[in-house]
């Protein structure tokens, strides 16, 4: 059993979209196939292919919503005093550029939001690391060295 860390907020969004599919789209893919299916021959049907294959890929979307909102673990800010922890926001510098990252699970990701998984080699990296460590991490270009100014 996968546990998925995830913010209140986004796990409440989630929550959210899986209310959504299993009452409101999948009213309507039925709707969809009972139509379809109107229509005779379903061997030649394209109609009703593409609703079933819309239906698959609902059926598949609840049931991984259903498995992470079953398995999910909120993450909690309080630990991000002293030691980076998922949760905290921390600012690194590389070469005289300051960057700055929230670190939470892989569902939640999006690194052009500045959102970075705990499973990244920087999240990987800094975990448990203190304001003023500097950290290598393995690049396709190189090796990148950070150095932790801040932890919120």
């Amino acid at each position: 059993m996968k546990n998925y860390y995830l913010s209140a907020k986004k796990l409440e969004a989630l929550k959210l979209e899986l209310l959504e599919l299993k009452t409101v789209r999948r009213l309507e893919i039925a709707d969809r196939l009972k139509r379809a299916k109107e229509y005779g021959d379903l061997s030649e049907n394209a109609e009703y292919s593409e609703a079933r294959e819309q239906q698959d890929a609902l059926e598949s979307r609840i049931e991984e919503l259903e498995d992470i909102t079953k398995n999910a673990s909120i993450i909690k800010k309080s630990s991000c005093q002293e030691v980076i922890d998922l949760g905290c926001e921390v600012q690194l510098e590389h070469k005289g550029k300051v960057k700055k990252f929230t670190i939470v699970g892989s569902n939640e990701a999006k690194p052009e939001d500045g959102l970075i998984s705990n499973d990244s080699p920087i999240g990987q990296a800094i975990i448990g690391k203190k304001v003023g460590d500097s950290v290598k991490i393995k690049a396709p270009a190189g090796e990148i060295i950070y150095k932790i100014l801040k932890i919120n």
